[in-house]
């Protein structure tokens, strides 16, 4: 199926989806049967969600002849083991977040979120009308995997600090959690990048072995309690403008379904694609009222500071680009999609998104 004419924006399909009456998922009939494993814990509803409505909805438009069981971290597999166990055919399909997988190419990075890199809807923009989807795909082949877009969280936040940040200095020595690009980058302007897992950030922070730590924005942040010890909130993380989730399928797994079904893989993915974003903007906000009622301080990263960022990270693509062949291809692409969308997003869309945001309603 050729993508261009398959979507002309994921709120078409998502509309004509969610109108749709398919008859009930009945397991005990099904004629296809996969194990999808997330890189996500249950907990995180909006995250590991996106894994369950997309299964859900194959369930829906295959008339529950193929049935996809969702799997949370560590049921299966660890959490950064799925690119391994989609690519050895341990399970025919899993929902992360790409940039996990920066150690094993930086690649991987630019199918979900790099430092000042596309928002959620320039993403979506150059995965389904530019050539992120075909070059994506193939830099996947080489791992035995075919990708679709899978959800995004929209620009995020830019972190909980013990403390208030408005030099270069107060960066100097600061134990932050965060890493992959991002932690490249805070790293050269003096931040001593953190590798923990989400369910430790608490705790991490609560006593102090670390100063800072970034996860997601208002829903999943409040959930986990950071307000409770740090009560600087940072905004926004310019290491992550539209972090895109994707669903990995094993290529032969893949191949061996039908057209039909092929095709109900790429529309239940994309209706996925949009339900999670869906969710962050209609729950964001009211989560975003309840930290600052519990005495939470909205900061915007000083601009100096996101000047040095910006430089730090044109140095990064840089040497990447220098030696990494499938980074260049993909990166020359994306850096070229990223100049053009945004003269546009800067005449039309910014001036109405600051007008809407400074009025009174």
């Amino acid at each position: 199926m050729d993508r261009r004419k398959f979507i002309a924006g994921t709120g078409g399909v998502a509309g004509i989806l969610a109108a749709s009456t398919a008859p009930a998922v009945h397991a005990q009939n099904a004629n296809i049967r996969w194990r999808l494993a997330s890189s996500f814990p249950k907990a995180l509803d909006t995250l590991y969600g996106a894994a369950e409505t997309f299964a859900k909805k194959v369930g829906e438009l295959s008339g529950g002849r193929f049935v996809i069981s969702t799997h949370a971290a560590g049921e299966l597999m660890p959490a950064f083991g799925v690119v391994d166990g989609v690519q050895n055919g341990a399970v025919e399909c899993a929902h992360t977040a790409p940039y996990y997988f920066y150690g094993k190419d930086p690649t991987f990075a630019i199918d979900c979120s790099i430092p000042f890199g596309l928002n959620a809807r320039q993403m979506t923009s150059w995965m389904y009308e530019g050539n992120g989807l075909k070059l994506m795909r193939e830099f996947y082949s080489n791992y035995n995997i075919v990708n679709f877009p899978c959800g995004n969280t929209g620009v995020q936040m830019g972190g909980w600090y013990r403390k208030e940040i408005k030099t270069l200095d107060d960066l100097k020595g600061l134990k932050m959690r965060i890493s992959n690009l991002a932690g490249e980058v805070m790293t050269r302007m003096g931040v001593v990048p953190q590798s923990i897992p989400g369910g430790e950030i608490y705790q991490a922070l609560e006593k102090g072995t670390i100063d800072a730590a970034e996860w997601v924005g208002p829903y999943d942040d409040l959930k986990l309690g950071f307000y409770k010890v740090a009560k600087n909130y940072y905004f926004p993380a310019w290491w992550e403008g539209g972090p895109q989730l994707s669903l990995y399928v094993n290529s032969k797994a893949y191949a061996e379904l039908s057209s039909e079904n092929k095709a109900i893989i790429e529309c239940a993915a994309a209706f996925a694609h949009t339900d999670m974003l869906a969710k962050y903007d209609a729950r964001n906000p009211m989560a975003l009222k309840e930290l600052v009622a519990n005495g939470v301080k909205l900061n915007r990263i000083p601009k100096p500071l996101m000047d040095e960022a910006f430089k730090h990270t044109e140095a990064v693509f840089a040497e990447l680009s220098a030696k990494n062949p499938s980074w260049r291809k993909v990166f020359a692409d994306y850096n070229n999609f990223r100049r053009e969308s945004n003269q546009w997003f800067r005449f039309a869309e910014a001036a109405y998104d600051n007008y809407m945001q400074g009025v009174k309603l």
